[in-house]
């Protein structure tokens, strides 16, 4: 008797061991709302004991080579992964993500945003939960405009970005008009100006596939943007992403931004902005053809098809994607700083309807279309990418091509031309035009 019970002890002992040595590895990136959970972490510890949490935090561009890497070659090197609308869709249907649709029930699939859960679900299945969702929007100094004699519609214009751009200009001052994304990458700078040039009628493709950079559309959205970094943008901005900009605004040197809906709660922050209590938001700029040149994205959790901690895996996305989880941050940061764009009843929630910025998210996320996301037809879908494999490739070399033509190292039609040429050579390898 004496013996079984020594031996059922050892055995407990041994499932406690085992349970104690599970360690979970969660590829993220170094956005702000990642490094506020990873400061979190201890609340999931707590309701989760006997798991381990071990972070490798990489910059945008890292993070994405480094877990599209991984995942296609099945490496195993991550249990959980941040990753984006464009992967979700592409890699949840051919079997390199886990399906999410077996979390419990009361981490409540329903109230995610209907735009952002159709991004990240195939044939009914949920690849991934959203962590935090954006659109992107204008960003300005409202102090600066009204010194300029300016008043920013809700809806601008490009041609009003212009004008107002020029107008709080201080190069002396160290106070440039605009800051925009100039670092190579197809998240970086050709999520901008995929975006931006729908708005001015671009597409990537027409209708047979056939690459579209040698369009009028194409030159006048390159030409605008160039003009406008080069007049009035900051010093080295061609290796400007989005954390560098966001430093720029916070310090006070960006009259306006416009990018990620998701930066408005460090740009409003007061203890990591300077300029927190002069910040205003409008839509994204238009050119009166129907579109604005906003995006729609979520950074979402996702786990690997193949990890050997898969129970473990979920219990941190449910809980990193949870009610209780905004609710937690709130506690302890603030309504501001809650992860956006996810959930319905965030928005419902009247304490965030006090949020400025709150309504104008929602708006941006609201208007966004992947499905219709250019004025001319085109065979894809996506709003800042197109939602085929080959685009990560693609896009990450035309974006040099730009930053390159931001650098000074060629014009825009030299910068064009060229991504023309490669676009037309992948295509064609890839077999989608003869």
């Amino acid at each position: 008797m004496s013996t079984l019970l020594g031996a059922t002890a050892l055995c407990a002992v041994a499932g406690l061991a085992s349970a104690q040595d599970t360690t979970i590895t969660i590829a993220t990136v170094n956005n702000g709302d990642m490094i506020r959970m990873q400061g979190l972490t201890d609340d999931f510890k707590s309701k989760n004991p006997g798991i381990e949490v071990e972070w490798v935090t990489l910059e945008e561009n890292v993070l994405r080579q480094r877990v599209t890497t991984d995942v296609a070659t099945k490496g195993g090197q991550y249990d959980v992964m941040t990753i984006g609308t464009y992967e979700v869709p592409i890699w949840g249907k051919q079997g390199w993500l886990v399906s999410l649709n077996d979390l419990p029930a009361e981490w409540d699939a329903d109230d995610i945003l209907p735009a952002i859960r159709g991004g990240l679900t195939v044939d009914d299945e949920l690849y991934a939960a959203p962590f935090y969702g954006e659109s992107s929007m204008v960003m300005y100094r409202t102090d600066l405009m009204e010194k300029a004699g300016l008043e920013m519609p809700e809806a601008p214009t490009w041609d009003f970005i212009k004008e107002a751009a020029a107008a709080m200009t201080d190069k002396d001052g160290e106070i440039y008009g605009i800051c925009l994304r100039g670092k190579a990458g197809w998240g970086e700078n050709m999520a901008f100006l995929t975006a931006m040039s729908n708005s001015y009628g671009a597409r990537w493709f027409d209708e047979n596939w056939q690459p579209q950079f040698d369009s009028d559309a194409w030159k006048s959205t390159l030409t605008d943007y160039l003009d406008l970094m080069n007049n009035y943008g900051p010093p080295g901005s061609s290796s400007n992403g989005f954390n560098e900009n966001l430093s720029l605004f916070q310090t006070g040197k960006c009259g306006m931004w416009i990018d990620a809906t998701v930066a408005a709660s460090f740009v409003t922050n007061p203890t990591d902005s300077s300029v927190a209590d002069k910040v205003g938001f409008a839509l994204a700029p238009d050119n009166g053809l129907g579109k604005r040149g906003n995006w729609l994205w979520a950074w979402s959790l996702g786990i690997p098809a193949g990890t050997q901690k898969e129970e473990a895996a979920k219990k941190f996305v449910a809980w990193a994607t949870s009610k209780d989880y905004l609710a937690l941050v709130a506690e302890n940061e603030g309504w501001a700083n809650v992860p956006p764009g996810t959930r319905t009843s965030l928005y419902e929630n009247p304490e965030y309807q006090k949020v400025p910025f709150a309504q104008m998210t929602l708006e941006s996320i609201n208007a966004a279309d992947p499905t219709n996301p250019t004025v001319d037809p085109v065979p894809y879908t996506g709003v800042q990418f197109v939602a085929i494999p080959e685009f990560q490739g693609i896009a990450t070399a035309v974006g040099q091509q730009f930053s390159a033509a931001l650098a000074g190292q060629m014009s825009a039609e030299d910068a064009l031309a060229a991504a023309q040429t490669l676009a037309t050579r992948e295509m064609s390898r890839a077999g989608y035009i003869k």
